[in-house]
């Protein structure tokens, strides 16, 4: 190579350093966190006790836990098994030359009871029947029958699918996608399983970002090495083992605005914390996860959602369950949440601007005064003394309306000062 090609060759480039941005522990943590470690060791004590008690009539009040319908976590065998008893039935009804029939338990607002000492909504034992013989009812009876064959294959593989796989095995049967959905849960509460025993789960929703490691399926996930958007919350919680974690609480948002906010400040490294959103309304696989971390971790979970009807709606969903899956509460709900805020109260506390507050609608008053009313709502008077205010001001606010006061305001004044204040209910 001549001289003058060797001199037009560029040099190597180095590579750059790649550097990762680590945040300490906050100078003020030990302060910040002193009345969150008393709540963990309350929140163990409080757990060890719920695991080692043995439920007894009295905790069903004026019901009787025959008068309830609560599904058991089954192994996919013992699904299977159940699905083929259900099948030798309709195979048994055909044969005597009768219209196959199924019995459903129904899930009417009518037949759900709120039981304050488990605090959670529960399904009454009434239930119905879905005849192929009713001209109505057949084209419900066909789309439950076909979708148990599926649900048999797909347990028979040992796989999971997604609800809209399932939907385009059969579009022309379901037509809908909320055809083939509903009956999920209808098949569940008939089988006497959990829907995540069913291997049908909705796509990735909830997102976990902060001080927390878990094997799944097989591989270790670290969730301090997530990047700023953390890691999807996987919809089959069944394959996540080996959780370890030394933060001292979960902190729950609604927002994944928020979420995004705390992730990138890196907050769950100056408070160590597990930073967990569903982004809104709960799926099935991040109430799960949620549950699993508190009761395998024997850690509090704090709660960030907006200063609405619609907020505290949806950490009910989270607290006592939701009224569609009422069935399936006892997996699904993680008692004790802290409701952190924000608050109606903190509106005036911490001085949020009137261009923040937002007036309620028509529909957000409605809403209120529906949920004031709701059981799992009288059940703690905290938080009934919060929604009159609210109803009575006929404000909200949004947890974003705190960025007013600057946009890293929410995890380097507000969350330390509400976790040192111990404010919360």
């Amino acid at each position: 190579m001549s001289s003058a090609a060797a001199s037009a060759t560029p040099p190597a480039r180095k590579k750059a350093k790649t550097t990762k941005k680590v945040v300490a522990l906050a100078a003020d943590a030990d302060i910040v966190l002193k009345k969150v470690r008393e709540l963990r060791k309350q929140t163990a004590k409080n757990i060890e006790a719920e695991l080692s008690k043995t439920a007894s009539a009295a905790d069903y009040g004026s019901l009787k836990k025959e008068d309830l319908l609560e599904v058991d976590n089954l192994a996919s065998p013992d699904v299977m098994a159940r699905i083929e008893d259900i099948a030798l039935r309709i195979a048994k009804q055909v044969l005597e030359k009768n219209h196959y029939t199924f019995t459903v338990p129904s899930r009417a607002s009518t037949n759900q009871h709120y039981i304050k000492s488990l605090d959670r909504i529960a399904l009454g034992s009434a239930s119905g029947t879905r005849t192929f013989a009713s001209v109505s009812e057949v084209r419900k009876t066909t789309i439950t029958a076909r979708c148990m064959e599926l649900i048999y294959n797909v347990l028979g593989k040992g796989i999971h699918i997604t609800k809209r796989d399932l939907f385009y095995t059969d579009v022309k049967l379901f037509v809908k996608q909320a055809d083939s959905d509903g009956v999920l849960d209808d098949i569940s509460t008939m089988i006497g399983c959990t829907r995540s025993n069913l291997n049908v789960v909705a796509s990735d929703k909830g997102l976990v970002v902060g001080r927390v490691q878990f094997t799944e399926d097989g591989d270790v996930i670290d969730c301090t090495r997530m990047g700023v958007g953390g890691k999807a919350i996987p919809p089959y919680t069944d394959k996540i083992t080996d959780i370890q974690s030394d933060a001292e609480f979960i902190l729950l948002v609604e927002k994944d605005a928020v979420y995004m906010r705390l992730a990138e400040d890196r907050f769950y490294h100056r408070y160590p914390c597990i930073i967990i959103t569903a982004k809104g309304q709960p799926d099935v696989a991040t109430r799960m996860f949620l549950r699993r971390l508190k009761y395998e971790l024997k850690i509090p979970v704090m709660g960030l959602f907006d200063s609405d009807p619609y907020g505290l709606k949806i950490l009910s969903v989270y607290m006592s369950g939701s009224k569609n899956m009422s069935y399936d509460s006892a997996h699904l709900t993680t008692p004790d949440i802290k409701w952190l805020g924000i608050r109606p109260t903190d509106l005036n506390r911490y001085n949020l601007p009137e261009q923040c507050r937002l007036d309620m609608t028509d529909s957000d008053i409605k809403t209120g005064e529906i949920m004031i009313d709701e059981d799992f709502i009288k059940a703690n008077p905290e938080w009934v003394k919060e929604m009159k205010i609210m109803l009575r001001t006929k404000q909200k606010a949004e947890i974003q309306a705190l960025s007013s006061f600057g946009f890293q305001y929410i995890s380097e004044e507000y969350l330390p000062r509400k976790l040192r204040e111990g404010d919360w209910i």
